[in-house]
């Protein structure tokens, strides 16, 4: 079966993001697809990458990044939203004249039709909030 995820909560506000992760992990080990991540509303803070949480909690950005580089998951992060939030990559700090970026890699900016284009190449949009 192949999956999608929609993810509206922020990182460290609720239990939407860990749960996310986690569903994540379950749905690869059990031999299911994951088409993507579509990061939303306070979502997107997931793609931040000057989080430093205490080292006793779990670190959601590196979590995110991990299951991109091991199973090559995309991270979807909408563009307005982000932006709204402080939240751009080095092409969008460099159009809005900012000096520095704060979106990690391998998160992509992208608009709401890939969420559609997301949920219409999946047997399961599984969404995730605060």
């Amino acid at each position: 079966m192949r999956y999608a995820i929609l993810l509206l909560g922020g990182p460290y506000s609720a239990q939407a993001a860990h749960s996310a992760l986690r569903f994540a992990r379950a749905v690869l080990a059990r031999g299911h697809r994951l088409e993507g991540v579509f990061f939303y509303h306070d979502g997107v803070q997931n793609a931040a990458r000057l989080m430093a949480p205490p080292q006793d909690e779990p670190h959601l950005v590196d979590g995110w990044v991990g299951l991109n580089a091991e199973q090559g998951v995309p991270l979807m992060v909408c563009i307005a939203a982000a932006l709204r939030r402080g939240l751009m990559d080095e092409r969008e700090a460099t159009r809005h004249g900012k000096q520095g970026h704060s979106v990690e890699a391998p998160f992509e900016l992208t608009g709401l039709g890939q969420l559609v284009d997301l949920g219409l190449g999946c047997d399961r949009l599984v969404t995730f909030g605060p």
